[in-house]
């Protein structure tokens, strides 16, 4: 029986040499570079380095060599919780016509009992496996440091590090693999340095987890539909420390869209296994209303042999995908541009109008008129004051007034107070708006546009009909007639947000029209000319007076983004976000609102100190931050006076990289 599977398997495995042989290098004859640097060892280590630098077989069992180095190629040792996985994969169809290829673990060790530590960066590894297929591709997974994580001398810490090293069995290039997604695509959600699970230990990249969650275990275990089970809602389920996986925050980010992890991509060439080989241990993890082998759902099926009769790649990624490409051309079929214009008919008149264009997909202006049936929401917030806004989302305590939301078109009709001109574009007069000097003789409107469609085309509104969020816009105004003051977009892209929420997103749809966030937004380019898409525009409510809770849930824009991605325990890198601190935009800012204890009223905090404690802790740098000038929840006129006068950045120069980093 085992002479015919390795005789199968290596059929399978000819057929890919003919494939990918060319990509191989060969062999000259000469020996390889000679090993055990003499060098003293690393007595500092911010950067950890593992390879596998041999591997023998001794009637099937390996030994390995695994090196250790710092960031200077110095040998690291005394490596406390080295560890290693062994697996083979089995290739497409090996186990059964349409079964996709199968990592199988063969061997884990890990900690000292495991390994002779060489005492030259060398660490010695000798593996009983629990089966060996010397013509199937071998994969050894490499582990060590973490947090807590130091060397025998109990002092000096050790990042953490993984490694795969894919090869086959006679050692050479690996002529097969299983490279579906790419590490970097996980972490342009998760954080790069932190683990890509709290369930247990310190793992941190998919291929780990891949390698360790394979065929040895139960189906839902294995890699290949835990992966879609735990980044979607279908199925919750709880591990057995007694935590519960709902999915609900993945999904929200993901929305089941296949492509936001499935990239195509020249260093994968796996990258479209998801759409070629469908299998009902990787459908179930989203589809669970179907049980193939009792006929539920779906046609009855016991096995994989039958699924690309009618589920081929290109029919398979349209069902999975069509939404979200149809979704995209019709938001990418709409437009709007806008103007904001200070009225002045005397010096008393503080009145502005605010004319709102409907565009199609070349730019052209249309007729209102035309539209407004298919038009759910055209929703407009406006505020003054672009880099510290005047106008709370309740009233502000100095100037008694809230932000400004008019609806211009809901669920099908005009609003009262609006009209449409004749050239067919929507406007609306604001009677007052508290124009000021400096940043304040600016006035700004954030617009969302939400319509009706049937997933193709706009259609008239009515229930049940189904809405889509458009291309949100953001137009200035000022009352001298001056050049409008902006808010700096410097500090965060909205780019970064999309690698995350992805190209449709529709910011805040349901409470608002929503808003997807494009290059329409932008009204400054990048260093290249390109147009820098910002998330200026937030603050018309996210104000510095907080949202709806006022300061209870600190709703300001230079929190409220800290709170809520940090709560997640995704994002806790700076760079995820960030592409640069503009620390001068706080010259311009004063007290944020921090808390409202009870809804008894708003406590305010500089800003300095507000931003930095929205990740830090209020309660943890208080002291210290009082120390320097600071108010943490003070009184509004308290916190507000002190704006300027909080000492932060005389010894603190925090960037992207070290937002640490202190002033030697």
């Amino acid at each position: 029986m085992m002479n015919t599977k390795y005789s199968k398997i290596a059929l399978l495995l000819a057929t890919a040499t003919s494939l990918t042989l060319a990509g191989c290098g060969g062999d000259d004859g000469k020996d390889g570079k000679p090993g055990n640097p003499g060098t003293e060892p690393a007595d500092a280590i911010q950067v950890l380095n593992l390879d596998v630098t041999n591997v023998t077989y001794d009637n099937g069992t390996p030994t390995v060599t695994v090196f250790a180095t710092n960031q200077d190629d110095l040998p690291v040792i005394g490596l406390q919780d080295l560890g290693i996985v062994a697996a083979q994969l089995t290739p497409m169809g090996a186990t059964g016509a349409g079964n996709s290829a199968q990592w199988t673990r063969t061997a884990r060790a890990s900690g000292t009992s495991s390994y002779t530590d060489n005492k030259n960066g060398q660490y010695t590894f000798t593996l009983e496996l629990s089966e060996y297929n010397p013509e199937l591709t071998q994969r050894l997974n490499v582990y060590a440091g973490g947090v807590g994580s130091t060397l025998m001398d109990g002092v000096t810490t050790v990042p953490r590090r993984e490694i795969v090293k894919d090869y086959s069995g006679d050692g050479y290039e690996a002529i097969y693999t299983k490279n579906i997604v790419s590490h970097q695509t996980c972490t342009s959600c998760h954080a790069e340095d932190k683990p890509l699970t709290s369930r247990h230990s310190n793992y941190f990249t998919q291929e780990t987890c891949a390698t360790c969650h394979s065929s040895s275990m139960s189906m839902e275990k294995q890699w290949n539909h835990l992966i879609h089970n735990i980044h979607n809602t279908s199925k919750t389920f709880v591990d057995r420390y007694g935590k519960e996986y709902t999915g609900v925050a993945a999904e929200a980010l993901i929305q089941n869209n296949c492509q936001t992890c499935h990239v195509e991509s020249e260093e994968l060439s796996e990258w479209n296994n998801w759409s070629r080989i469908p299998t009902m241990e990787t459908c179930t993890s989203c589809h669970t209303n179907i049980d193939f082998k009792a006929g539920q759902g779906h046609s009855q099926q016991l096995d994989n042999s039958n699924c690309i009769a009618c589920h081929n790649a290109s029919w398979t990624e349209e069902l999975h995908t069509g939404d979200f490409v149809q979704k995209k051309a019709f938001i990418d079929m709409y437009g709007m541009s806008a103007t904001l214009v200070a009225n002045k008919a005397d010096d008393a008149d503080l009145s502005a109008t605010l004319t709102v264009s409907i565009l199609n997909a070349n730019g052209q202006a249309l007729d209102a008129n035309t539209l407004i049936t298919k038009i759910q929401r055209l929703e407009t917030i406006t505020n003054v004051g672009p880099n510290f806004p005047i106008m709370g989302y309740n009233p502000n305590p100095e100037s008694g007034l809230a932000k400004i939301v008019k609806d211009l078109v809901s669920k099908g009709a005009l609003v009262d107070g609006v009209t449409v001109n004749g050239d067919g574009q929507l406007q609306f007069v604001f009677p007052s708006l508290p124009f000021g000097a400096g940043d304040t003789d600016t006035a700004f409107t954030f617009i969302g546009l939400e319509m009706c469609n049937d997933g193709v085309a706009a259609i008239d509104c009515a229930e049940g009909v189904a809405t889509t969020s458009m291309k949100a816009e953001l137009t200035h105004g000022t009352y001298s007639g001056d050049a409008p003051s902006y808010r700096h977009v410097d500090s965060v892209n909205f780019s970064t947000c999309q690698n995350c929420h992805g190209e449709t997103f529709e910011l805040h749809k349901g409470h608002h029209a929503g808003f997807v966030m494009t290059e329409q937004l932008s009204h400054t380019n990048n260093a290249d000319g390109q147009p820098i898409i910002g998330v200026d525009a937030c603050v018309a409510c996210h104000t510095p007076d907080g949202t709806y809770a006022s300061g209870g849930n600190k709703g300001a824009f230079e929190t409220k983004l800290h709170v809520v991605h940090g709560e997640q325990d995704i994002i806790k890198d700076c760079t995820q976000c960030h592409n640069d601190f503009n620390l001068d935009a706080f010259k311009v800012k004063g007290a944020l609102a921090t808390d409202n204890p009870n809804y008894s009223g708003s406590l305010y905090t500089t800003p300095i100190t507000a931003t930095c404690a929205s990740c830090h802790g209020f309660d943890e740098i208080k002291n210290h931050a009082q120390s320097q000038g600071a108010v943490v929840n003070g009184s509004y006129q308290e916190a507000n006076d002190a704006a300027q006068l909080e000492t932060c950045f005389f010894c603190h120069a925090p960037s992207i990289e070290n937002h640490g980093q202190i002033k030697m």
